[in-house]
């Protein structure tokens, strides 16, 4: 029997969604393809000038690819990083994050493109296409780097060792240098720059954080106030004093404007871990009351060894002979135990009708 994949259900609808849109876009752009314009299809990719009257492609448009190579990758992206981050958050928060990573992206990339062409009056920004999962790509890196900030990804049989807060960076690099290349728009690279600073955002103030379930806390805290997800984290040792002096002074006219809420000590304490657990791993929590129990067994399993160690041992008492008494004479100048205690003999009582045999 062939073994049965075990896909979550908002993964699943995400793969069904991303084969069904871009295949029909690859079937609609090859019945209309001429050498003299590029074909878009306005009603499932975004395109400012053209899309205004579609407003469901501002989401539609994040699950359309316009070659085969780039939905290799976004399949590939979806079906593992999916089922990793859906196991991890629940299916819930995860299709939140799903629709912030995808429609805010596209929102400020479609509104960046009307400006450039107010700007310049350039009529190419307004008919560049809106689309693909590269929004999404950058924002499971973003989250890939909450998770496991300290992990390390080594390639190339150790020549090159990256941790995983490094990724989203060269991620970004790569897709500005595909964006020059026929295999990306020049929308891309404004895709994957928001889509990056968007998902972070969100994660650190906003995403609902998963309290201890051994704990009385309450589901109502916010954001991730840890220094391993703090912005400068993500770039080289070199240029983080400058990027965490920079985001400092954002931050707190986000405050000031009351866009963004300060972390106050209990946040900082509790990101810690000091009173509850953020679920950042599946059964995190359930993980962290095994280790309380394993301690709470160890130390009582130390108590029970230290109360029998410090009972005397009680003596073991001589064993019964099974046949008539057999008194010893003990020698002469020897003091034997029975001596001093007095001498003791047992004998077994005979069943009747055996002694006249």
């Amino acid at each position: 029997m062939p073994p049965r994949l075990n896909i979550p259900p908002i993964t699943r609808i995400l793969l069904i969604a991303l084969l069904t849109q871009s295949l029909l876009s690859f079937a609609l752009r090859y019945r209309q393809w001429s050498e003299e314009s590029d074909i878009v299809v306005p009603y499932l990719s975004l395109v400012p000038q053209l899309s205004l009257i579609y407003p469901w492609t501002f989401l539609t448009t994040t699950l359309v690819e316009n070659n085969v190579f780039t939905l290799g990758i976004a399949g590939v992206t979806i079906f593992h990083g999916g089922r990793y981050l859906e196991r991890a958050w629940t299916s819930a928060e995860f299709a939140k994050f799903l629709i912030v990573a995808a429609l805010i992206p596209n929102v400020l990339c479609f509104g960046t493109l009307v400006t450039l062409f107010a700007v310049t009056g350039d009529m190419r920004w307004t008919l560049t296409s809106i689309n693909g999962t590269i929004p999404l790509q950058i924002s499971f890196l973003v989250a890939f780097s909450q998770l496991v900030p300290s992990h390390t990804v080594t390639l190339f049989r150790g020549i090159i060792s990256l941790r995983v807060p490094r990724f989203p960076l060269l991620h970004i690099l790569g897709v500005f240098l595909l964006s020059l290349t026929p295999l990306l728009s020049a929308a891309a690279f404004l895709l994957a720059t928001i889509g990056f600073v968007t998902s972070w955002t969100y994660l650190r103030f906003y995403k609902p954080a998963f309290p201890d379930l051994d704990a009385n806390q309450s589901s109502s805290l916010r954001g991730d106030p840890s220094e391993s997800f703090a912005f400068a984290e993500f770039f080289p040792d070199p240029v983080k004093p400058l990027v965490a002096s920079t985001s400092a002074q954002i931050f707190n006219i986000l405050v000031s404007v009351r866009i963004c809420t300060p972390f106050s000590a209990a946040d900082v304490s509790a990101s810690r871990g000091d009173t509850f657990v953020q679920r950042g791993t599946p059964g995190s929590a359930r993980q962290e009351a095994e280790r309380r129990r394993a301690l709470a067994l160890k130390e009582l399993d130390q108590r029970l060894n230290a109360a029998t160690s410090s009972r005397p041992k009680p003596q073991a008492p001589p064993p019964a002979q099974a046949g008539p008494s057999v008194q010893i004479q003990p020698q002469p100048n020897v003091q034997t135990p029975a001596a001093m205690l007095g001498e003791t003999s047992y004998v077994p009582d005979r069943e009747d009708g055996k002694e006249g045999h």
